[in-house]
């Protein structure tokens, strides 16, 4: 399948399973916890080829470079769409 040229960043986190669902991808957009190319994220913003996401799970912080963008992919090939750059744990005070 070939790639299209932008997605929303919450359909993006959910096919490309770095969240599995659609509404929690959402729920962290919209808490500020996603920011795209340094920039936080509400969950309608565009994402393409080439934008580095910067995703906030718990205490942990992970980066990804995304590689590509798909409406739809097998769960074998979905990690293909993105590539981690770096994860860092935050510090709890």
């Amino acid at each position: 399948m070939r790639g299209v040229g932008n997605l929303r960043l919450d359909k993006f986190l959910k096919v490309s399973r770095l969240i599995r669902r659609r509404t929690v991808a959402k729920e962290v957009c919209d808490k500020g916890r996603i920011s795209l190319n340094g920039q936080v994220a509400k969950a309608g913003t565009n994402v393409k080829a080439g934008d580095e996401l910067a995703i906030q799970f718990g205490q942990k912080l992970v980066t990804v470079k995304v590689n590509e963008i798909k409406e739809r992919v097998r769960k074998e090939e979905a990690d293909a769409m993105y590539t981690v750059i770096r994860e860092e744990n935050l510090d709890v005070n």
